[in-house]
């Protein structure tokens, strides 16, 4: 189900807090949008793995133990070379200017104020 106009801008708001306030725990969960894959290394990782189930095969097939043990060491590199992420720079800069992200408004006062005085007017309309 799509989010309304109010929920996303919520949702804008509170990564835009996140980025702001806790920045370290962004950077080590990963959440940064922009990472673009390194297409060199996913490519190197297949061949090697391609390679690697050539080399099973061939030493099945030649009953040689080594050929065999040679060719999965090959895969698995080669997938871990494909899958894991490069150290690179190419990480995109955490938004600080809440004017930044598209829908953003200036307001005062801090979310979690502005969440409690909204919880305050609904409370008050019901009784």
């Amino acid at each position: 189900m799509p989010l309304s106009e109010q929920e996303q801008r919520l949702l804008e708001e509170m990564e835009r807090n996140l980025y702001r306030n806790d920045a370290d725990f962004v950077h080590a969960v990963g959440g940064v949008r922009g990472r673009r894959p390194n297409y060199r290394a996913i490519v190197l990782g297949v061949l090697l793995a391609v390679a690697g189930v050539g080399a099973l095969i061939a030493g099945v097939a030649l009953q040689l133990l080594i050929v065999g043990v040679i060719g999965f060491a090959l895969m698995f590199v080669g997938v871990l070379v494909a899958i894991t992420p490069s150290k690179r720079g190419g990480l995109a800069a955490a938004p600080t200017d809440p004017t930044t992200l598209p829908g953003a408004r200036r307001s005062s006062g801090s979310f979690m104020d502005r969440l409690n005085e909204r919880w305050d007017r609904r409370q008050e309309g019901r009784d």
